[in-house]
Formats: structure tokens, C-alpha cells, sequence
């Protein structure tokens, strides 16, 4: 285990290192009227466009947590986030609809290693007792990437052009690199780690009850925050009749508040870990509460006074935080510092199909019943669900013993 200084520098550019990622994700959306205007992109195209992302990053996170849990996870990080600085910069050069169809679909490969890799690393190098503050601070890094890319984005588009709003970001996200390659945690000797990886795979991880309960857990959870930051803006105009200014103020609001809920969700359940609380205990009640506490969401479309509307959404959003800044804990206990890279990856994977779902049903719906209280509905049923899975499929939150199940195998 590394010094206290040496693994405050390494967290620190962990939650860099996401902060970038969601800004290089989430500028395609926020360029995205101006570009459409200047290349002449449908609606239905643009729409595809930001779908594809999603089509190949859940689908390669099983590979990438293999490759975490095979190689050096530093470098694996390291060539991921080389790889989506250049596609995000590239994507400043795209002059057609094929072109950035493929750059979308590089951005979702390159970016598919990054939280198999932070979920190795604090598993690896960060005690149970400090792992819920270590993933409320990754999250948090996830939440103020995509309102940092909107207040820079809003300030650069208009005044110097999309494209190079795309070379700033990637520039941004490459100058990461000669930091991390100088802070960047060494591998840690497992004597074992060759014969544990023979005997046990994605097969044996998937037939554990644990391992569904948190895919279908983190689904829940991305089901409601994909359709946040896709949706919310849409309604607060369409349906609050808020103006466009107003929207940016107001809906902003509630994702700084999730980034303190977060923070704040995480070191409450590390403090009472330490206090004496089992992790079972502790990272289960973060996250079945929060998921519950989503039913917030329906109260909140329906009251007609727009103030008591906006603090019962920010109510509901501040909620994800409890389940987000635990979820990956759960992970990195059960299945330790050997596995964690390889159900990692499947897990994001999984909880990454709510990106295609939740946008598409929720424009279905909207589309249908021309209001959004079905989907708020939606999302909050999701959430029940999500909890469900936490409480009844997770079993005790404590280290799976990988040798015996390789044994048990043979």
C-alpha cells in the first residue's frame, strides 16, 4: 500500500482523468445546433450520432476489464486516454456524417477502459474503509465534466467556432498524459494472480447472484442520469415553459447539487465503515435509500407550482448521489483486487444499456402522450428496481474467495 501523499496524487488525477472523459463525451451534444447547421445534419442523423457512442462502449467494457485485470492497468488507462484525446481533437477536422459516425464509435471504444480501470486501481491501492469517498470522488469527477464542457463550450462555440471547442478538449485530455505517466500507480506483486485467472472467468464471475445485482443496480442508476442530462433541459422548456436562459440557470442547479451528494454520500459510509458499521450494512443502505428516494421524480412533474417542482427534482437528483458514490465500492470489495478490472468492466457494460434505452423510450413517450410525466414515472420505476437488486440479488458485501471457486471448478 502506497504512502498518504503518493495516493492522494493518484486519486486526484483518477478524478481528473473522468472529469475529461465526460467533457469529451458530452461535446458532441453541447456543439451539436451549430454543427448541425454547418454540415447540414438531419435531426434523425444528429440523433444517431449521439446514440453511437453507446453502441460499442458498453459492448467492449468486458474486454477492456480483461485487459485491466491481463496488463499493467496504468498503461492501459494511459493508451485509452491518448486514444480519446486524439479522437476527440480529430473530431474538430470531420467534415461528413460517415466521418464522425466513425470518430463516435472510437470515442466509445477509447473511453471503454477508463472505469475498469479506476475500479482496479482503488480496489488495488485504497482500503475498504476510504473506497466510498475514493468512488463519490470519481463520480463527482463524472458530474462536473459535462456542466465544466457546457460553461466553456457556451463561452467558445459562439465566439471561435465549434471545431475548435473539439481541439481544446482533446488538447485538454492530453496534457493529462506526462502527469500520469509520472504519478501513475506500479503493478503490485500477486503470486497467484496467473492461476486464479485460469481457472476463473467472465463465465464463473456471471453465475454469482452478486454480480447481477449490480448490473441491474448501476442500469437503474445510469437509466435515470442518462435521462437527466439528455432530457431535462427538453422538459424544463417545453413543459415549464422556462426560457432557454432560465433552463442553463436552473438546471444546472441540481447536478452541482449531485456532485456535493456525492462527496457528501461517500464519506458518510466510509465514516461509518470506520465507526464499526459492515460494509454490507452500510454500502447497501446508500444505495437502496437513494434509489428509493427517486420516487421523488413523480411529485415533482406533477405539482403544478414551479418552485415547489424545481426543489422536489432537486430532491430526487441529489438522491443518486447515495447509490453512485457505493456502487462500484460494492464491486471492488466483492470481487478484489484480481477481479475487479474483468466484473467491472461487465458491469459498466451492462449498466451502460440504459444510454441507448432511456433516451429512445423516453422520446417514445414524449412523442406519444406529447407530456413527460410517463417518463419521469419511468425513471422512477427503474430506481424501485435498482434497489431491489441491491437489497435481494447483492449477497454480503465481503471478498469472494476466487481460489476455492477456481478449486471447485476443477
Amino acid at each position: 500500500m502506497r504512502s498518504g501523499p503518493a495516493l492522494q496524487a493518484i486519486l486526484s488525477m483518477l478524478v481528473l482523468s473522468v472529469c475529461l472523459n465526460y467533457m469529451a463525451r458530452s461535446a458532441f451534444g453541447i456543439a451539436g445546433p451549430v454543427m448541425s447547421k454547418e454540415l447540414g445534419l438531419r435531426p434523425d442523423q444528429f440523433g444517431l450520432l449521439l446514440a453511437a457512442f453507446f453502441w460499442l462502449y458498453p459492448t467492449t467494457q468486458p474486454l477492456a476489464g480483461w485487459l485491466v485485470d491481463r496488463y499493467n492497468v496504468s498503461w492501459v488507462l494511459g493508451i485509452g486516454s491518448l486514444l480519446w484525446s486524439l479522437t476527440a481533437g480529430l473530431t474538430g477536422l470531420a467534415g461528413s456524417f460517415a466521418v464522425l459516425l466513425a470518430l463516435r464509435l472510437a470515442l466509445g471504444v477509447s473511453e471503454s477502459v477508463a472505469y475498469p480501470s479506476y475500479g482496479k486501481i482503488i480496489a488495488t491501492h485504497f482500503p475498504e474503509s476510504r473506497r466510498g469517498l475514493c468512488n463519490a470522488l470519481i463520480e463527482v469527477g463524472n458530474q462536473v465534466g459535462p456542466a465544466l464542457a457546457m460553461l466553456m463550450g457556451g463561452l467558445m462555440v459562439e465566439e471561435f467556432g465549434w471545431r475548435m471547442f473539439f481541439f481544446a478538449i482533446g488538447l485538454l485530455s492530453f496534457l493529462w498524459l506526462p502527469a500520469w505517466v509520472k504519478l501513475a500507480p506500479r503493478p503490485v506483486a500477486e503470486p497467484e494472480k496467473k492461476s486464479v485467472h485460469v481457472g476463473v472467468g467472465f463465465k464463473e464471475i456471471l453465475r454469482l447472484r452478486s454480480c447481477w445485482g449490480t448490473f441491474f443496480g448501476l442500469f437503474a442508476i445510469n437509466y435515470g442520469w442518462i435521462f437527466l442530462i439528455t432530457w431535462l433541459p427538453s422538459y424544463l422548456v417545453e413543459e415549464r415553459q422556462f426560457s432557454v436562459r432560465m433552463m442553463g440557470i436552473l438546471g444546472s442547479i441540481p447536478f452541482w447539487g449531485l456532485a456535493v451528494s456525492t462527496l457528501l454520500s461517500g464519506w458518510l459510509s466510509d465514516l461509518w465503515i470506520r465507526k464499526g458499521g459492515s460494509p454490507t450494512l452500510v454500502r447497501k443502505t446508500f444505495a437502496v435509500s437513494g434509489l428509493l428516494l427517486c420516487l421523488l421524480f413523480v411529485p415533482a412533474v406533477l405539482v403544478r407550482d414551479p418552485v415547489i417542482s424545481m426543489v422536489l427534482l432537486c430532491i430526487a437528483t441529489l438522491s443518486f448521489g447515495m447509490p453512485s458514490s457505493n456502487v462500484f465500492a460494492i464491486t471492488q470489495t466483492i470481487a478484489g483486487p484480481r477481479m475487479t478490472g474483468m466484473w467491472t468492466g461487465m458491469q459498466n457494460g451492462f449498466g451502460n444499456l440504459a444510454g441507448v434505452v432511456a433516451p429512445w423510450l423516453t422520446g417514445i413517450i414524449v412523442a406519444k402522450t406529447g407530456q413527460f410525466y410517463l417518463a419521469f414515472l419511468a425513471v422512477s420505476l427503474v430506481a424501485v428496481a435498482g434497489a431491489a437488486s441491491f437489497l435481494f440479488l447483492v449477497g454480503r458485501v465481503e471478498p469472494v474467495d476466487w481460489e476455492k471457486l477456481a478449486e471447485r471448478k476443477n
